[in-house]
């Protein structure tokens, strides 16, 4: 494997593992309001955590882009504070990633934890647990496996992340080039050989992936 290949491997587990964590604290207490709390804008909110399973990955690029280019909605007065922009950075392949695989993750957590009994829950109220308590120490608990099951989802979706990270981070070896890029290119200009190792390591591992999540989703169900 050349030094490119393993610089664009070594990348894109880096951001699989940040994307991962941060869907993490994101994902798992969105998915907790969107199962057990009724609140004004609930749809609305759904639909936009669900839109990127369902958007062509260039158009949720695009979208990032509107908001995080350096002409963006929240990129422009960043730049303007800090001359800093998000775009083209490793970042942006984080921001890419994140995005496209927080469904997978909401959608899993959610029905794990609309799976919990709810009496087990009345229960810990009448123990005098408060909402919070009761989820951090019996919902979340009793999901467990539900959830694992949606991070290691995203862990995957992030790691073969490919038309956002594209649009966003652009496409520079050594910086943004991620695992899905690198094989593009080397396709592109006749490096087969990278392509097939690259290929057969990202294969691999989404099989490996899959099998793990079905084991976690078995369980939890």
């Amino acid at each position: 494997m050349s030094a490119e290949a393993l610089s664009a491997l070594a990348l894109s587990l880096r951001v699989a593992v940040v994307a991962t964590l941060l869907n993490a604290l994101i994902g798992i207490p969105l998915a907790y309001l969107l199962a057990r709390r009724a609140f004004r804008g609930r749809t609305l909110v759904d639909l936009l955590v669900t839109l990127p399973l369902v958007l062509p990955p260039t158009v949720t690029g695009y979208y990032l882009i509107v908001l995080l280019g350096r002409r963006g909605w929240l990129g422009a007065p960043l730049y303007q504070l800090t001359g800093w922009t998000v775009t083209f950075t490793w970042y942006a392949a984080v921001v890419a990633a994140t995005i496209m695989a927080l469904p997978l993750l909401v959608r899993t957590a959610r029905a794990a934890i609309e799976s919990v009994d709810r009496e087990l829950e009345r229960a810990a109220w009448t123990l005098g647990r408060s909402e919070w308590r009761t989820a951090l120490e019996v919902t979340l608990p009793l999901a467990r496996n539900g959830i694992v099951a949606g991070l290691v989802l995203a862990f995957a979706r992030a790691l073969g992340e490919f038309g956002a990270t594209l649009m966003l981070a652009g496409n520079i070896p050594g910086r943004t080039t991620t695992v899905p890029l690198a094989i593009y290119t080397a396709v592109q200009t006749g490096e087969r050989g990278d392509a097939l190792v690259l290929v057969a390591a990202l294969t691999a591992l989404s099989c490996v992936v899959l099998v793990l999540a079905g084991r976690l989703g078995a369980r939890a169900a």
